[in-house]
């Protein structure tokens, strides 16, 4: 590695600098100690095993076997330094500082130089410069970061260490049983969370460490894992007093806590007038107590949850007053029990509902049973009498106002069941007669239907009469053409009646000989 700390050192002088030293090889036992420095600080090397009741002694250090620094009082040097006791102080520790010194000593009787140790020198820098990297993510004004849920996150250390360094992610929250993200060597370490969750959140930490010093040096960050519900807020409301009633708006789930704003909505036409509903929050959960005067039948009532990741969710309900349906006319019999029911489905908020007659509001007793069945209000009398009946209201009310239905009660008295028997039977003596009527016009037919057909045709009209004496009438008789009514023709036999009167046997000795064409003519009807 070469010296960057050196500024007059030129890249050649530093390679041939590199050259001499690979030469010049000290084996262990030449080494008597190992000093570590950290670069830009200052180090002492001692001079050991030093000569003993010498009055005069001369101290150098040399460095790869090159004399760095000779005591001179006269020449001193700001880097190097030679103390009263032999040992060599460096200032301001540099890379190219690295190396075996040896201190050698002098006695003033001129001797020569005498190495008394051998000291190895390595410098270590670092770690420095650490910085961290995560993206894609958003930087909060105190330093936090955040992302989005289920988004994919990158990590990344880097870090300057002299000679080498070991760099470690870690992570610290409550849900995680191992800490350790990522390890290695290098001088960048980096690893990624795919679709990350909010057990990922917690603080992140690189740590760097100089393999020789040891030193380490850790850098740390904050991050959150935002995320917002996937449903929608829910609205509802609370009765409060005679005079307020209670929206709430609820949106639970997020991180962090959203803001909430509950306020009317108008129709671009409509310009608001007075008070309006308004409040925002950060909260959860928005609760506004409402002056019950302020609200207004068919008004829109909006609450928006706006969260920082972007996401916006809304519910709305529109204000509704009371609407009772039901039947207005029921008809009871004295002594039996009767139950008047109605309905309220429209109000918003829900509307309280009670039954009154006149002005009082009836309760549960012997005579009035009261129930409830989600929106149907139902009012049971036990033995119904005379003085039951009236008018009942089935009334609610909600915080826009009160309405109320009718229903008439009308009680008959147990003897008007007389008038409907006699009704029953009157019906039935009808029926009766008109099957026996049925049964004996269907029965004489025949008659009926030959008397209407010689009514209708006069020209076909013939007398039938039973005689002891009868006369056959054997002449032909021509066949008569049929009607256009489209029946049968019948053949009939003409007898002749002998008459004991002298002219009537004239007038049949007259027709004997061809019979009158009123006789011929043939009755025609059904067989």
């Amino acid at each position: 590695m070469g010296h960057p700390d050196n500024p007059t050192m030129t890249t050649g002088a530093i390679i041939l600098y590199l050259l001499l030293l690979s030469h010049q090889t000290v084996s262990e036992e030449q080494v008597q100690r190992y000093v570590i420095g950290e670069k830009g600080e200052n180090t002492t090397l001692q001079c050991l095993d030093q000569p003993v009741n010498v009055s005069s002694v001369r101290y150098q250090w040399k460095k790869d076997g090159t004399v760095v620094r000779t005591q001179n009082p006269s020449n001193p040097s700001e880097h190097f330094s030679i103390l009263n006791n032999g040992s060599l102080r460096i200032s301001g520790l540099l890379y190219i500082d690295e190396g075996l010194y040896t201190c050698e000593c002098q006695t003033n009787n001129g001797s020569s130089w005498k190495t008394h140790s051998n000291i190895q020198l390595k410098i270590a820098g670092g770690p420095s410069s650490i910085s961290l990297d995560i993206r894609p993510a958003t930087r909060l004004n105190n330093g936090t970061l955040f992302v989005d849920i289920s988004s994919d996150v990158y990590f990344s250390c880097s870090s300057e260490s002299y000679p080498s360094q070991n760099l470690t992610w870690t992570v610290e929250n409550l849900t995680q049983d191992n800490p350790d993200r990522a390890s290695g060597n290098q001088s960048h370490l980096a690893f990624s969370i795919s679709k990350i969750q909010p057990k990922d959140q917690g603080t992140y930490t690189c740590t760097s460490q100089n393999t020789l010093s040891m030193t380490t040096v850790n850098k740390s960050q904050e991050l959150l894992v935002y995320y917002a519900p996937e449903r929608h807020p829910e609205c509802s409301w609370e009765a409060g007093n005679e005079s307020h009633v209670l929206f709430i708006c609820t949106w639970n789930g997020s991180y962090p806590v959203p803001t909430m704003s509950l306020h009317e909505v108008y129709k671009k036409s409509v310009i608001a007038k007075g008070p309006t509903i308004n409040s925002t929050s950060q909260t959860e959960r928005l609760e506004i107590h409402v002056n019950r005067h302020i609200l207004h039948d068919k008004e829109e009532v909006k609450c928006t949850g706006h969260h920082v990741t972007g996401v916006e969710k809304s519910c709305s309900f529109n204000l509704e007053i009371p609407y009772p349906v039901g039947d207005p006319l029921v008809t009871a019999l004295e002594g039996s029990n009767i139950t008047l029911s109605c309905s309220e489905t429209h109000a918003l908020p829900p509307a309280k509902t009670v039954w009154k007659k006149m002005d009082d509001v009836l309760n549960n007793t012997m005579k009035y049973i009261l129930s409830e069945n989600g929106p149907v209000y139902k009012l049971t009398i036990i033995n119904v009498t005379q003085d039951d009946a009236g008018i009942y209201y089935c009334y609610s009310e909600n915080p826009l106002g009160a309405r109320e239905l009718e229903v008439i009660l009308y009680v008959k008295a147990s003897a008007d069941n007389g008038g409907a028997v006699v009704g029953v039977f009157v019906s039935i003596l009808v029926m009766m007669i008109g099957i026996v009527v049925s049964v004996t016009v269907y029965s004489k037919r025949d008659r009926i239907c030959i008397g209407n057909h010689l009514d209708n045709d006069r020209g076909d009209i013939l007398s039938l009469v039973d005689s002891d004496e009868e006369e056959i009438f054997s002449d032909s008789v021509s066949q008569l053409p049929p009607l256009t009514n489209g029946h049968a023709t019948t053949l009939v036999e003409i007898h002749r009646i002998p008459s004991v009167d002298h002219d009537d046997n004239a007038d049949s000795t007259e027709h004997t000989g061809q019979a009158h064409p009123d006789q011929t003519e043939a009755a025609q009807g059904p067989l």
